[in-house]
């Protein structure tokens, strides 16, 4: 007998009614009455499982059956039947248990609450609890809902390269990519590697982006990148996952209007497509996470100036660890206050000093600051970074230089200024970032399935 879904049980349960079918899935709890007894089964095709009645004189091996562990895998075979007046509106009725795999005693987890420290420890099994399955059916909803909006918008999908030559933010934190024996003990030659040069992992695909939005106009990457920093914060990780458009004819307010468009769309997408896993963070993750995430949709973004920002703050500097004054990097406790107390939303905070942005970032006409953004959201702080990019040959040039980085690393990076050049902008958002905001979690290791952080690569 063909299995069915439980999807297909929650979304038509009428179209099952009295019919005979089998279901499986993997225990979640089970209930011994002596005489009868429940399991609650979830087929991980749904948020919600289903609960399974066991009849002690029907079962053949109920007393088998109601001692299962959570974690057995088990296949039923019975009808469904509708029961408005219960709690739950229908229940699957067994007259038969196959059981699988029966877990024992060994199995991690055991506890309804076990830590999430634990559960990291066990990633390959963490999917299986209510809390993980939540996460990840909501990460996959939001990389769909990311790729429609981009596809409705009439943005080409490019896939860029992993490996990559250059490091495009210049911060040197790559990961060295090399087919010499790099433990040997002798001095690598790049000339010696399979791809003739060094290679590294990329940190972005923003430099690829950019010479494909100036032929197709509006496009967007959205896969891994690599940091290889020494980080172990709530919100770093050495492999995350990155959407970042490039769009040409566009300047820095463009940008915004994308980036506020992008983030509303996918959590209106998710009301509509999680709204079981949305209730459940905000029952016990974080309590008005859905009050949160409307107040987000409902409302226009504010935009402030870093002068404008850092006036504010400084303000209030005897609130802060960090005192700020202008030309100092925005902290995650000055992020913390624009978005929370005096915005309550999310804030764009543009034009920085051109000191602490890349070098790709255009230069205003001050000569002191680069027309970047980056948006700020209560609770995460930095969700994406953007600007619009330099356009000029001889004052990219002239920033390269400045900054010591090898002209002939992005030769052809600079031709786009020579050929063809226009007006465009962009921005990266790291994805699994956004999930922390939507979900409530506040851990990044939370969020992603298998998460690379320094001293972690057991899965």
């Amino acid at each position: 007998m063909k299995k069915i879904d439980i999807v297909k049980l929650r979304k038509e349960p009428q179209k099952f009614t009295d019919k005979s079918f089998t279901i499986g899935g993997w225990v979640r709890s089970v209930r011994d009455m002596k005489t009868f007894g429940f399991i609650d089964l979830n087929d991980g095709t749904s948020f919600k499982g289903i609960q399974v009645v066991l009849n002690a004189e029907k079962i053949a091996n109920y007393q088998e059956v109601s001692h299962l562990n959570t974690g057995s895998s088990v296949l039923c075979e019975g009808t469904l039947k509708l029961t408005p007046e219960a709690k739950q509106p229908f229940e699957f009725v067994a007259d038969k248990v196959e059981i699988l795999s029966a877990t024992d005693e060994s199995y991690p987890i055991q506890k309804k609450k076990t830590s999430l420290e634990v559960l990291r420890e066990q990633a390959y099994l963490r999917p299986r609890t209510n809390l993980f399955n939540a996460v990840f059916r909501v990460r996959s909803e939001s990389s769909f809902a990311l790729h429609k909006f981009f596809n409705e918008q009439g943005f080409v999908y490019l896939h860029a390269p992993i490996l990559t030559s250059s490091d495009c933010e210049g911060a040197g934190e790559l990961f060295r990519v090399s087919t010499q024996d790099i433990y040997a003990g002798k001095k690598l030659n790049p000339e010696d590697e399979l791809l003739g040069k060094k290679a590294f992992l990329s940190p972005s695909c923003q430099l690829e982006g950019e010479a494909f939005a100036l032929a197709f106009g509006n496009i967007y990457t959205f896969g891994p990148s690599f940091r290889a920093e020494n980080s172990n914060t709530v919100k770093h990780v050495n492999e995350f996952w990155h959407i970042e458009p490039e769009m040409a004819f566009a300047e820095l307010f463009d940008d915004m209007d994308v980036m506020e468009s992008m983030v509303k769309y996918v959590i209106n997408y998710l009301f509509d497509k999680c709204k079981d896993e949305l209730e459940f963070f905000d029952s016990f993750v974080e309590t008005g996470l859905i009050a949160k995430l409307k107040n987000v949709t409902d409302n226009e973004f504010a935009r402030v100036s870093y002068t404008e920002a850092i006036e504010i703050l400084k303000k209030n500097n005897d609130k802060f660890d960090y005192k700020v004054e202008w030309g100092s990097d925005i902290q995650t406790e000055h992020e913390k206050y624009l978005t929370e107390v005096v915005y309550k939303k999310p804030v764009f905070v543009y034009d920085y000093p051109k000191e602490i942005k890349a070098f790709y970032m255009r230069v205003n006409e001050d000569g002191k600051t680069v027309r970047a953004t980056d948006l700020l959201v209560p609770g995460i702080g930095e969700l994406c970074g953007a600007s619009e990019r330099e356009e000029r040959y001889e004052v990219l040039k002239a920033r390269i230089d400045e900054l010591g980085l090898r002209e002939e690393d992005y030769w052809w990076f600079m031709n786009l200024r020579k050929f063809g050049s226009v007006k465009h902008s962009g921005f990266g958002m790291g994805f699994d970032r956004f999930l922390m905001y939507v979900t409530g979690m506040k851990n990044i290791r939370d969020v992603l399935p298998f998460p690379r952080t320094p001293n972690n690569c057991e899965y």
